[in-house]
């Protein structure tokens, strides 16, 4: 008879296979981060696992969706708090340091996450589709802000110096203080 948990040790055991998964994912990938593993890490059996998640691919749907949400959330407590340009400045780079430390969140052209989106059912990938649209709409419901450029221009602008992370390996200065430096520089052309 399988073990029952308390709903205490439930949230725990499902909050340390999110923490697992991320750190696996980050570091080896969808396809080389096995549920056994995973199973080992957070100290459970493998048949406990589909208590908490009906397959590996909703484990990383999830962990994806949240981390997505966990960013938009601290990037918009700052943009609230500074209400102009500079405060998406700052949350910009607050973005970015997060897309560098989950590599899966910018590395969607890769085999690995292709392999992983075609797993995915309809719903997840809907779900990580709103998830997608709950980021862009991060910079363009703020009222007060208004944009000095086309929208389309400026979400370009947004998205290509985030997907700059891709490329920090072969900047030849430090990849944070380039990224801080292009926000400081361009924000003003972008907002009002």
């Amino acid at each position: 008879m399988a073990r029952s948990f308390t709903e205490r040790e439930k949230e725990n055991i499902k909050r340390n296979f999110q923490e697992a998964c991320k750190k696996n994912w980050t570091q080896y990938g969808y396809r080389k981060t096995s549920v056994d593993d995973l199973c080992k890490q957070v100290g459970i059996s493998k048949g406990a696992f589909y208590l908490f998640f009906e397959s590996k691919e909703a484990l990383f749907c999830e962990v994806l969706c949240s981390v997505q949400e966990q960013i938009c959330n601290m990037a918009s407590k700052v943009i609230e708090k500074h209400r102009d340009k500079y405060g998406v400045a700052e949350a910009l780079k607050i973005i970015y340091r997060e897309y560098d430390k989950n590599n899966f969140l910018y590395d969607s052209d890769s085999a690995d996450f292709i392999i992983l989106m075609n797993k995915l059912s309809e719903e997840q990938v809907r779900k990580i589709e709103e998830s997608n649209r709950m980021s862009q709409q991060l910079f363009l419901r703020q009222s007060y802000l208004k944009f000095k450029v086309d929208t389309d221009l400026a979400m370009s602008v947004i998205y290509s110096l985030i997907m700059n992370v891709k490329n920090k390996d072969i900047l030849p200065h430090n990849h944070l203080e380039t990224f801080d430096f292009m926000v400081d520089n361009l924000i003003d052309n972008l907002y009002e």
